[in-house]
């Protein structure tokens, strides 16, 4: 079983969320779909859904305080990292950290972080299992 179902996000501009979040979610190989308030990406049983903001001109969410801080897609390789994040820059995403080694976690982790215009901040991540050690 998967540890999460779904994650909802409220955006201040759906069309523009739309906008920012499309290309990179079918970039993940999820499948889009549309609904009278809001729009959903889905890749198996997992989805992530965009909903317009009850309260406008609320955001942006500002990242470190109380509420959510990131989301980390695991991806299969560097190149994919560095591709997930040209992207989501070519759609509009702010560049957090540049895709680099996060040698604080481990030598195999490798990143980037980019934010969107509601401060919904996304992190593109490789971290290969460490390799056996041979007897």
């Amino acid at each position: 079983m998967s540890l999460f179902d779904h994650l909802g996000i409220s955006v201040d501009d759906l069309p523009r969320s739309i906008e920012q979040f499309d290309p990179v979610m079918q970039a993940l190989g999820c499948t889009r779909q549309d609904a009278d308030n809001g729009v959903s990406w889905y890749k198996g049983e997992e989805e992530l859904i965009l909903f317009p903001a009850r309260e406008a001109g609320s955001g942006p969410h500002r990242h470190g305080r109380v509420g959510f801080q990131h989301l980390a897609f695991p991806v299969d390789s560097r190149a994919e990292v560095d591709r997930l994040h040209d992207i989501a820059i070519g759609a509009g995403w702010t560049a957090v950290r540049e895709p680099k080694p996060y040698p604080r976690f481990n030598e195999r982790y490798y990143a980037a972080f980019v934010e969107e215009d509601n401060g919904i901040r996304l992190e593109f991540m490789h971290n290969p299992p460490k390799e056996p050690v041979a007897d």
